[in-house]
């Protein structure tokens, strides 16, 4: 089992940042290698998927309306992934969820977090 924590959310105003953390627990997460993703669900859309990241760190994903102004990153030492949002817009404004997967082709997201709302004001 994996057991994962979101914090960091709050309520800014657009042009603002913020850095939400992803910590995770579990004795399988100390032995597996796991992908990790940031999602966000904003109110009356599909959640989607904000950015990635490989066990490693080597390997990143970002959606279009994120790249240039978010960034994702992790400290295996920590079992912490972070998303630092830079020039927030208040189309970014929901609820952010952290997932990890094994690092294999196919793979689902299994394990979720509880998700941290990030509010963007104009």
């Amino acid at each position: 089992q994996v057991h994962l924590v979101e914090s960091g959310g709050g309520l800014v105003q657009a042009g603002d940042s913020l850095r939400l953390s992803c910590a995770a627990s579990g004795r399988t997460f100390s032995s597996t290698y796991y992908a990790v993703g940031w999602f966000r669900q904003a109110p009356g859309k599909e959640r989607e998927m904000v950015a990635s990241i490989s066990w490693n760190g080597a390997s990143t994903y970002y959606t279009d309306s994120v790249k240039g102004r978010f960034t994702i990153s992790r400290d295996n030492a920590k079992n912490t992934v972070y998303l630092q949002m830079n020039s927030l817009k208040p189309e970014d404004t929901g609820v952010y969820h952290c997932a990890c997967r094994p690092q294999t082709v196919g793979a689902p997201y299994d394990y979720w977090g509880q998700g941290t709302q990030v509010t963007v004001s104009s």
